[in-house]
Order: structure tokens, then C-alpha cells, then sequence
């Protein structure tokens, strides 16, 4: 992982953060748009958006909206006709998941969340194009971050985005050209943070996300807070925990109470025990969803991305993180995951979760059982387990 000095990094909390900065930026563009999203849902926000990014090309915007085809399946057909007739070049990353024609790199998905804007700012993050409001049964907002970036550390984002849409427009028999591509980008400094574009493709760069998170971790010495919405971490990444708190480092991990997918929210809690046994320390946030992807290792590291900590992420999907090696970055994600635990998690207390029923237990174990099943079907258990 190479680190670019020379960045401008803000964070950006909850899509009442975002969604303002993302649809400025978009409002201000001259020559060219990329969005990624795996969903893209058509509420409130997804029509603002839209609009935004139609304005765009009515200025003659080259606007590329690439989309994944299972996570955006319900976007309306009117929507999708209605953003191409404005001028919207529109892609979906593979079509919908067939029960009845299961194809294993049909796994492989979008789950990516970037924008970039005239290679002058990008957004990397966890946030979908979603109201995140918008959370039947539960008290919203989501719970999720994002990060704008100025500086170099644009042209290793934008290569990364024209790539993905390259390889989309090839698959539909289109050929992508960009008035611009041919122009080398060199982005002027514009701040003192170093950071880093890290990504996971199914290409050259199948582990570059879980590297990153491992180093880190290894070379803890005083603390790691992870916030992450599905964590089913494979052996690797669980012994670099273990042993970071062996070491006398404090590992807090911010996980999800809520149940948004059955399957994997019990089955995370199978590696409940061992981890709490080593005396991590794990809290459950409840006050509402949690989909943040960050950490933040002693007050100086720290990420902020799509990626979780599980098997879909690590191994299948096109995930993308910033890597951020910054005191003052750092501090501000640390505090608002503190004021997070703070405000809306419980603790999970050793001695209860030793004395949970047996069902409870069972369940926590099938459930884990079931996730190495499938994986063995779709042919990655032997990399999960070695993860």
C-alpha cells in the first residue's frame, strides 16, 4: 500500500452529510461525472440526485452512472429511461442473481460507493444512493461515513472508476473513450494528509483491503476501534485481533445489533466467545442501522470505505477504502465512534454471553455452519478460512 502525500480528507457522516456535498459537487461540474453504487434506490434522495446528475448533462456533462444489477434491481424502468434520455449514460455491473441459473461469478458484485467530479473531488464511503432516513422497523439515520478527497490521491480513484466502467461498456459491446483519457492527471497537493486508494478486485488486487487492515492491526500498540455492519472474519484476521489484545493493545470492535440479514447476523456471533475470551472488547449498536466500513488504529490510522469484514467483501465483491495515515483524521472518525458507542451500543459482557441459552448458541454455530457451506458450494471456503 502506498501512501500519496499531499491530500485533502473530509469526513462525512450519515447521508446529511453526503448527500448535500455529493449533489454540490455534481451541481459543479463542467466535464465529466462517474458514480458508482451497488444500491440505487428511487426515493426522495435517488430523485434528487438524479436530477442533479440529468442538470449535469443538459451542460454537457459526460455523466457515467454504473450500478450494480443485483443491489439496484428495483430501480424503476421509468427512472433508468428517464436518466437516459437526459443524457445519463447508464451501466449495470452483471444482472440479477438466478436462483434457477446459479453461475458462481455472479457473486462477484458492485459494492462500491465512489464519485468523482472533473478529477478535481472524489467520495469513497460506505453510503449507498439510498434516504437514509428512510429504515423501516428501526430509528434512522443509518449509521455510515463517507470521505471527500482532494488532492493526488484523485488519480489513483478516478483510473480505478474509468477502469470498472471500461470493462462494463465492453460486456454491453460498447467501446469507452473519454475526451480526457489520453490527458495525464496530476492533481495539485492541496492538504498535508498521506493517504492511500485501496481497493478489492477480483484481478490484481484480490487481498489489497484485508493487507491493509492486517498491517495495521500487527502493528497496533495501543488501540483498534472497528466499526463494521457484517463481520465474519476468517482465521487470519481474527489471530491478528487475538493477538493484538494479547499484547496489551485495547481492540474495540462496534458491530451490529440490529437484524438486517438473518444468516449472517447470527452467524458473526459464533465468533463471539473466542474473541471476548481474549479480552476484546465488543459493543452492540442498536439505536439504529449500523452500515459503517471504518477503524481507526492508535488515533493515527484509520479507513473509511465499503468493505466489511466477511466473506462477501474479502473475497467477492469490488470494494474500495481510503487509508488515511493522519493525527487529525484520525481523532475526529475515533470521536464519533466513541460518541456512537456512547449514545447508542451496549457493551456485550463476557460472563452473559457465556451464560446464553443453548439455543441460542446453536443457532449462533448453525448459522456459521451454513455460511461455510455456502462458500464451499460457491468455491471459497478454503480462502475464507485462511483469511
Amino acid at each position: 500500500m502506498d501512501l500519496i502525500p499531499g491530500n485533502r480528507l473530509t469526513l462525512l457522516k450519515n447521508g446529511a452529510e453526503y448527500f448535500p456535498a455529493l449533489g454540490a459537487a455534481i451541481d459543479s461540474a463542467h466535464r465529466e461525472i462517474f458514480l458508482e453504487s451497488y444500491i440505487y434506490e428511487h426515493d426522495e434522495t435517488g430523485r434528487l440526485i438524479g436530477e442533479a446528475l440529468k442538470r449535469a448533462a443538459s451542460r454537457g456533462v459526460t455523466v457515467h452512472l454504473l450500478l450494480d444489477g443485483f443491489g439496484s434491481r428495483t430501480l424503476p424502468e421509468y427512472f433508468v429511461e428517464d436518466l437516459c434520455a437526459a443524457g445519463v449514460q447508464l451501466l449495470l455491473y452483471r444482472r440479477e442473481v438466478s436462483p434457477w441459473r446459479f453461475k458462481r461469478h455472479r457473486l462477484r458484485r458492485l459494492h462500491r460507493k465512489i464519485a468523482v467530479i472533473d478529477a478535481r473531488i472524489a467520495f469513497v464511503g460506505g453510503i449507498n444512493v439510498i434516504d437514509d432516513m428512510d429504515t423501516p422497523g428501526q430509528i434512522p439515520p443509518r449509521f455510515d461515513y463517507a470521505v471527500a478527497v482532494e488532492g493526488p490521491l484523485l488519480a489513483g480513484i478516478l483510473q480505478a472508476v474509468k477502469r470498472t466502467w471500461s470493462l462494463a461498456a465492453w460486456r454491453k459491446i460498447r467501446l469507452y473513450r473519454s475526451r480526457k483519457q489520453n490527458r495525464p492527471l496530476h492533481p495539485a497537493p492541496c492538504g498535508s494528509i498521506e493517504a492511500a486508494f485501496v481497493r478489492r478486485d477480483n484481478l490484481r488486487h484480490r487481498r489489497d483491503i484485508e493487507s491493509a487492515y492486517l498491517d495495521a492491526i500487527a502493528s497496533a500498540k495501543e488501540e483498534v476501534i472497528i466499526a463494521n455492519a457484517y463481520f465474519l472474519p476468517g482465521r487470519r484476521f481474527r489471530q491478528a485481533l487475538i493477538q493484538a489484545a494479547e499484547r496489551g493493545v485495547r481492540v474495540v470492535l462496534l458491530l451490529q445489533g440490529r437484524v438486517e440479514y438473518i444468516l449472517l447476523h447470527y452467524a458473526s456471533r459464533a465468533l463471539y466467545g473466542v474473541l471476548l475470551d481474549a479480552g476484546i472488547e465488543i459493543y452492540s449498536y442498536n439505536k439504529s442501522f449500523l452500515h459503517a466500513k471504518v477503524a481507526v488504529v492508535d488515533g493515527r490510522w484509520a479507513t473509511v470505505g465499503s468493505s466489511n469484514i466477511d466473506p462477501f467483501s474479502l473475497m467477492l465483491a469490488l470494494e474500495a477504502n481510503v487509508v488515511a495515515l493522519d493525527a487529525g483524521f484520525a481523532a475526529a472518525l475515533r470521536a464519533s465512534l466513541l460518541q456512537a458507542i456512547g449514545e447508542g451500543a451496549q457493551q456485550v459482557a463476557p460472563d452473559r454471553w457465556r451464560q446464553q441459552p443453548l439455543y441460542s448458541r446453536f443457532l449462533a454455530w448453525a448459522s456459521y455452519g451454513m455460511v461455510r457451506i455456502l462458500m464451499g458450494m460457491a468455491g471459497y471456503a478454503r480462502r475464507y478460512e485462511e483469511s
